[in-house]
């Protein structure tokens, strides 16, 4: 702390301040309301002053943060963040309690936007000032000197020890030119009469602002040609874990819940604390009796003791934790870190806080369905039939489309999408809030921003049949009425130029399924099966060149194509669709000049759709395996015949019989080269598959048993037995 005398009666001093520090935010508490200033300046961007109104409104909670954004380019944006003990937010309440003026007077946002540098602060002086105390971690040092006391008097010693720091530190550029800024700003308010001036600053940047603040113009030359910009402002809603990094200053903190507890806990604090970890770990199902809280306060009081530190701090309570609370358990001392010490509180802002319409309509539609915006991950389950909770699954896929990722669809949901039930997971995150401006450029609700984003995006030159297939399908799920009549356009005319039938495979099954639930969704139908009946005969017409000299890794990745045609076809039950499909297949199965694995594949589907029986499925099998094919195709015509479905194997003794005769007449080397195919093959079965499989060859049954004659090794014999055992999932 120190004076300035510009007037005879004029005082200002300096309060050095660690951003977010609840040791700090007490003590400026104390030496406010000693000093009793009649104006305090912030560190904060200067033309953030209007936003100072909202402090002391109903429904302002924090963590928040201000917003600024450039109204043109919402992506470009700098976040300011204030939880309740951060300093700089007392002193708002300071001011707004006792109707004190309050100002910021850091670089403005609009200056801060337009320099291609990001703000912060030089270095960290802390580290130094920890190691000259002795101590190894910076955040250690300043918890145990600062944040577990109040002193109203301690910040003259901040600004000594900042002033002795800055006079070997190397001084960058964009803090030269923030503080120029901070003095200009403090000189028109002592010029506008202020008697008693209270700055609230880092410490790092007292030493700076103290003393006679000298001639302005030096400070105007640092600050000319520096670019204006444009910046519009709000408050958000922050969250303690993202405390931990900050895009408006180069502050941040590892242990915020922490933190809030000692600001809020005056009274016992180290009993309360560890008394809230002992009920969280019960919840947990960890037995925490009143005799492991008892004994671990002993134990962080006695290693404060040990340690010559007023109070235990973190470090001490976290020992204790972990040996008597956790009996040394590792994973739930990670558990208590993240559920207590870091924390997850989510803020709140009045409903006047200034805002874009999109995020107007999105407020709107929340308290509408009364859904809750809460920080911790949560699930929630729809029922399609009830008109509440489809228009909750309307709100989370045009969010979704807006790149607002407020929900993730769960896989299984993805999986029954045309089916009545949705299964989501919500959590909320802070930067949601710049997701919601950049997203205001497509319109002022969500519907109208949702269509005019997906119309936009199929409207891209480059786009494919897939992605406007996928668009489609997107809209219908959101309920965006006014874009499918478009999209089906679009989709018609790129599918008429698309002539890669990997395109058309891909796109195919989402418009099927899209034409499956259409008619629930009110969507005009005609449009939709002409398109997708246009698009199956281009895909029967050209896959038999589409599947010519294909390797291993491109046949791989069109059978995943060709399964998820076929399964969406199944669940159409078009009679014609389905007859165009298996008649395509049908040509596939009977050629020899393409990659097994599509042959097998063909195969095996034909006779799940009883177009081949059992006997014609053996006998193209023996065929395969038969003189003249080598060992790796004929394994890749099993894969592709096996594909996942292992309890063929188990059902059609035949079958297996033939692989085994085959895979037993292996000689060393067509093992060695064959057994990897298999592996994955037998691999992708589910467990119980696997040991029926090894049960049924056990068994005998049909199955081929080789002859062993003296030519060979019973030994390596045993050896391979007990690997393909262990393979199978059975006993060796």
């Amino acid at each position: 702390m120190s004076t300035v005398t510009t007037t005879v009666t004029a005082e200002t001093r300096i309060f050095g301040i660690r951003h977010h520090g609840p040791g700090s935010a007490r003590s400026l508490r104390l030496a406010l309301e000693k000093f009793c200033p009649d104006a305090i300046l912030i560190e904060g961007p200067a033309d953030a002053d209007p936003l100072l109104a909202f402090i002391a409104a109903e429904g302002m909670e924090p963590p928040v943060a201000l917003l600024g954004y450039h109204p043109d380019a919402p992506a470009k944006a700098a976040l300011w963040p204030f939880a309740v003990f951060s300093p700089e937010w007392q002193a708002m309440r300071y001011g707004a309690e006792n109707t004190v003026p309050v100002g910021f007077f850091d670089l403005p946002a609009a200056m801060t936007l337009a320099l291609e540098s990001e703000p912060g602060d030089s270095g960290d002086p802390l580290a130094e000032l920890a190691a000259a105390g002795g101590y190894d971690d910076a955040e250690r040092w300043w918890d145990a000197v600062v944040e577990s006391s109040s002193d109203a008097d301690i910040f003259d010693a901040v600004n000594e020890a900042m002033t002795a720091l800055r006079e070997t530190a190397e001084i960058d550029e964009h803090t030269l030119r923030r503080e120029a800024h901070m003095r200009q700003v403090m000189r028109k308010s002592l010029k506008d009469g202020v008697q008693r001036l209270a700055i609230v600053c880092g410490a790092w940047h007292g030493p700076a602002l103290s003393g006679k603040l000298g001639p302005a113009a030096a400070d105007a030359r640092v600050l000319k040609g520096l670019p204006k910009g444009k910046a519009t402002l709000t408050w958000v809603p922050w969250t303690h874990s993202r405390l931990a990094s900050s895009s408006g200053y180069g502050a941040g903190i590892t242990s915020p819940g922490w933190y809030h507890h000692l600001f809020t806990e005056t009274e016992q604090p180290i009993v309360r604390w560890l008394t809230k970890v002992a009920g969280m770990l019960r919840t947990h199902d960890l037995p925490v009796s009143s005799a492991h809280i008892i004994e671990s306060v002993r134990l962080a009081e006695t290693l404060a003791i040990l340690r010559e530190r007023p109070l235990a701090g973190l470090s001490e309570v976290t020992e204790a934790t972990r040996a008597v609370l956790c009996d040394g358990d590792e994973t739930m001392l990670r558990l208590v870190s993240t559920e207590m010490v870091v924390g997850e509180a989510l803020g709140a802002v009045p409903e006047g806080t200034p805002t874009v319409p999109l995020e107007a309509d999105l407020r709107a539609q929340i308290r509408t369905l009364r859904l809750k915006q809460q920080a911790l991950e949560r699930t929630i389950d729809l029922d399609l039939r009830t008109e509440r909770d489809m228009a909750k699954s309307h709100l989370l896929h045009r969010l979704r489309l807006l790149g607002i990722g407020w929900g993730q669809l769960t896989d299984s949901a993805v999986r029954n999408t045309g089916t009545f039930r949705e299964t989501w997971t919500l959590r909320w995150r802070p930067e949601l809030s710049i997701a919601i401006v950049e997203a205001a450029r497509w319109g002022t609700t969500l519907r109208t921003a949702a269509e005019a984003k997906v119309l936009d995006t199929a409207a891209n030159p480059e786009v494919t049949v897939g992605q406007v297939s996928a668009a489609l399908e997107s809209a219908l799920l959101a309920d965006l009425g006014g874009a499918t009549d478009g999209l089906i356009t679009r989709l018609e005319s790129v599918a008429a130029l698309d002539h890669d039938i990997t395109h058309l495979l891909a796109a195919l099954p989402g418009l099927l399924r899209t034409l499956r639930y259409g008619d629930v969704r009110g969507t005009d139908s005609a449009a939709l099966t002409r398109v997708a009946d246009g698009l199956l005969i281009r895909v029967c017409a050209g896959l038999p060149s589409a599947v010519t000299g294909l390797d291993a890794d491109g046949a791989a990745e069109l059978r995943a194509l060709i399964d998820a045609v076929h399964l969406a076809l199944s669940a159409r039950e078009n009679e014609w669709a389905t007859t165009t499909w298996l008649t395509a297949l049908r040509v596939l199965a009977d050629r020899a000049d393409i990659n097994g694995t599509l042959i097998g594949r063909a195969v095996r589907l034909l006779a799940d759709a009883d177009i081949i029986d059992a006997a014609e499925s053996a006998r193209r099998l023996s065929a395969a395996l038969s003189v003249g094919h080598s060992p790796v195709d004929k394994a890749a015509w099993i894969d592709g015949f096996l594909g996942g479905r292992g309890l063929l194997l188990v059902h059609d003794r035949n079958l297996l019989s033939l692989i085994d005769t085959w895979l037993a007449g292996l000689n060393e080397d067509q093992f060695v080269a064959t057994l990897p195919l298999l592996r994955r093959t037998f691999g992708a079965f589910e467990s119980g598959e696997r040991q029926a499989i090894g049960q049924a060859v056990r068994n005998g049954g049909q199955t081929a048993t080789a002859t062993v004659s003296g030519d060979h090794d019973l030994r390596r014999g045993e050896l391979a037995l007990r690997a393909a055992a262990e393979i199978l999932g059975v006993a060796p």
